[in-house]
C-alpha cells in the first residue's frame, strides 16, 4: 500500500515510515499541510496517517483538503491528545480511524490491514457489479440514491464479519441481489452460496429442505438426503421471506443459530455447521411477533446487522438509469439497436408508483421491447396502468400529422394483438404491409 504520514516531529515519521515499510508498505512523508498536499500531488496514495497538531496547523483542518484531492483515502489520524469529541469530530470530517499516542507496531499493522481490506472490498464491489450487469439487469450495485447507497454501504461494511444479516424491503426491491452480493463480498465467497425460499414448502418438506432427511423419515423419503446447511457448508444460506416460516421450524432454526448444530429428519446423529445465515423479508416481523407468529428470539438472532433496502419510489434518481439499462440488456437478447424514451415515457416512467419494484420495472420494459417495434418507445408500450401514470396520449383534432396518428394507431394495435397476422387484420391491411411498416418504424425513418 502507499501510505502518507504527515507529522512535525521528525521521530514519529521516522518510527512510522520503518514500521510501515516493514509491512511493505510504500511511504511518503511531510511535516506540514502544504507538504503533505504536495506529497498526495506526486501519485495516488491509499492511507494517510495524519497527526493532529501540526505545529501552530490542524491535522482536523488538513483532513478535508486531502480527501478533496483525493476522496477514496483512507485517513487516521494520530494524536497524544485523545478525547472523545476529537475522534468524532474526526469522523464526521472523513477520518476512517482514529489512533492515540503512544501506539505499537501491532496497532500500526491492524490499521494497516483493515485499510488493505477496505481496498479489497471496495475492488471487489466493482467488479462484482460489471460482472452482474453483464449477467442480470437489475443486479447493479450502482446508485444515485442515498438510501440505496446508505444500505450498499452497510453491506459492505458487514461483509467483513460473519454475523446473521437481515435484508428488509418491499418485494421486489433486490434482497437476493444483495444477499448474493454480500456473499461476493465476504471471505466465504468461495464457497457456496444457497438460498431457501421459505414460503414455497410445507412445513415438513421446508425441514428436509433446511436439514435434510434419512430413509424412512416421511412418506417419499426413499434414501438419505443432505439438506440445504450441508450444502452451504462453509459458505452462505440465504432465508428468502422468512416471515412464512412455520413456529416449528422457527425453532429448529433458532436452535441452529444458536448452536450451530442440528438433525437430519428421522436421525438421532446430531450433526454440525458453519455457514452465515442472511435472512431476507418484505413484512413487519415486530408485528408478527406482537401477533405471535413470529419468535422474538429468533428475530434477535436474525437481526444483528439489518439492512433496509428503499422501495424504487423513493430512489428517483436511479429509475430512468435503471429502465435505460433494461433497455440495453434486453436489446443485446434480441438483436436490435436500444431504442431512446421518448419524454412522455420519461414522465410515464417517473409518474408511476412501482408497487412491484425494480422487478416489475425490469418485466414493463422487457414487454416493451417485445410489443413495440419502433426506435422510440412511447408509453403505449406499455400496460395501461403504467401508461395512464403519464396521463392522456396523443388526442385526435391535435396538433398532430396525419403520419404522427397512423404510426401511433398501428403500434398500439401491434401491441394488443397477439399476432401480427391478427394486428394486420384488425387494421384492415396485408400482413406483407404490416411487417413493411414495423421494418419502417424500427428503423426509426417514421
Amino acid at each position: 500500500m502507499r501510505v502518507l504520514v504527515v507529522d512535525d516531529e521528525r521521530n514519529i515519521r521516522h518510527t512510522l515510515r520503518v514500521c510501515l515499510e516493514g509491512f511493505g508498505c510504500e511511504v511518503r512523508e511531510a511535516a506540514t499541510p502544504d507538504a503533505a498536499l504536495a506529497a498526495l500531488a506526486q501519485g495516488p496514495v491509499d492511507l494517510a496517517f495524519v497527526d493532529l497538531r501540526l505545529g501552530t496547523a490542524s491535522g482536523l483542518e488538513l483532513l478535508p483538503k486531502l480527501l478533496a484531492e483525493s476522496p477514496h483515502l483512507d485517513v487516521v489520524l494520530i494524536t497524544a491528545y485523545a478525547t472523545f469529541d476529537t475522534a468524532v469530530e474526526a469522523m464526521r470530517r472523513g477520518a476512517r480511524d482514529y489512533l492515540p499516542k503512544p501506539f505499537t507496531p501491532a496497532q500500526i499493522r491492524h490499521v494497516v490491514d483493515r485499510a488493505r481490506r477496505h481496498r479489497e472490498l471496495a475492488s471487489q464491489l466493482e467488479d462484482l457489479e460489471g460482472q452482474l450487469s453483464q449477467a442480470v439487469p437489475e443486479a447493479t450495485l450502482e446508485t444515485a440514491s442515498p438510501a440505496m447507497h446508505a444500505a450498499i454501504g452497510l453491506l459492505t461494511r458487514a461483509a467483513t464479519s460473519d454475523a446473521a444479516v437481515l435484508l428488509r424491503g418491499e418485494s421486489g426491491t433486490g434482497k437476493g441481489v444483495l444477499a448474493r452480493a454480500l456473499h461476493s463480498m465476504s471471505a466465504r465467497r468461495r464457497r457456496p452460496f444457497v438460498t431457501v425460499n421459505c414460503p414455497t414448502l410445507s412445513e415438513q418438506l421446508l425441514a428436509s429442505e433446511l436439514f435434510g432427511h434419512v430413509r424412512g423419515a416421511f412418506t417419499g423419503a426413499v434414501k438419505d438426503q443432505p439438506g440445504r446447511v450441508e450444502a452451504a457448508e462453509g459458505g452462505t444460506l440465504f432465508l428468502d421471506e422468512i416471515a412464512e416460516m412455520s413456529p416449528g421450524l422457527q425453532a429448529q432454526l433458532l436452535r441452529f443459530l444458536q448452536e450451530k448444530q442440528f438433525e437430519r429428519l428421522g436421525e438421532g446423529r446430531t450433526r454440525k455447521s458453519d455457514v452465515r445465515v442472511v435472512a431476507a423479508t418484505n413484512r413487519d416481523l415486530e408485528k408478527d411477533v406482537a401477533e405471535g407468529r413470529f419468535r422474538e428470539d429468533l428475530l434477535y438472532r436474525l437481526n444483528v446487522i439489518e439492512v433496509k433496502l428503499p422501495s424504487l419510489r423513493e430512489r428517483p434518481e436511479d429509475l430512468l438509469a435503471l429502465a435505460l439499462r433494461f433497455v440495453a440488456f434486453f436489446s443485446r437478447a434480441a438483436q436490435r439497436p436500444p431504442p431512446e424514451l421518448s419524454p412522455a415515457t420519461e414522465k410515464m416512467l417517473l409518474a408511476y408508483g412501482w408497487p412491484g419494484n425494480v422487478r416489475e420495472l425490469r418485466n414493463a420494459m422487457e414487454r416493451a421491447l417485445i410489443v413495440w417495434p419502433a426506435a422510440v418507445l412511447e408509453p403505449q408500450a406499455f400496460p395501461d396502468r403504467i401508461a395512464a401514470a403519464g396521463g392522456p396520449g396523443m388526442a385526435l383534432g391535435g396538433p398532430h400529422s396525419l403520419e404522427d396518428i397512423e404510426r401511433e394507431h398501428v403500434l398500439r394495435v401491434m401491441a394488443s394483438a397477439p399476432t401480427l397476422d391478427e394486428a394486420a387484420r384488425v387494421l384492415g391491411i396485408d400482413a406483407s404491409t404490416l411487417w413493411r411498416k414495423r421494418k419502417k418504424y424500427e428503423s426509426g425513418e417514421g
